[in-house]
């Protein structure tokens, strides 16, 4: 599976994942314009200031939106994930994406992020960047 890079992430999906991944991909360029872009941990990931903000990955019957910081967001919509403040949105369908909902977390992803980019100096404590 080639997927050091977006492009290729994409290109090895089912068509259907696909548009899910492309229609999510145009959606975080336009609203996250000064993140970095890069496959990490074999996933498309978004960074601020080199802490990820948003990303997303095939699971096994979905595609999942998810937000590194995502569970101190004020918009609803997203499911809390792991033991950490991440949250996510699972899709099926690139119908069920819904644009503003997606705008809305995206907004507000730069201004509630937890501090993941220096995790692992931290011994596993998050603390809040802004």
């Amino acid at each position: 599976m080639q997927t050091q890079t977006i492009d290729g992430f994409h290109a090895v999906l089912t068509p259907d994942d696909r548009a899910i991944c492309d229609a999510l991909r145009a959606l975080i360029a336009e609203g996250l314009s000064d993140a970095t872009a890069k496959v990490w941990h074999a996933h498309p990931v978004w960074f601020l200031n080199d802490n990820p903000i948003v990303g997303y990955s095939k699971l096994k019957n979905c595609v999942r939106l998810f937000f590194w910081s995502g569970q101190s967001f004020q918009s609803p919509g997203l499911s809390p994930s792991g033991t950490f403040k991440a949250a996510e949105r699972r899709y099926t369908h690139v119908d069920q994406i819904d644009r503003a909902e997606v705008q809305a977390w995206l907004d507000e992803a730069p201004s509630v992020q937890w501090n993941y980019r220096d995790i692992r100096k931290t011994k596993g404590q998050l603390h809040r960047l802004v």
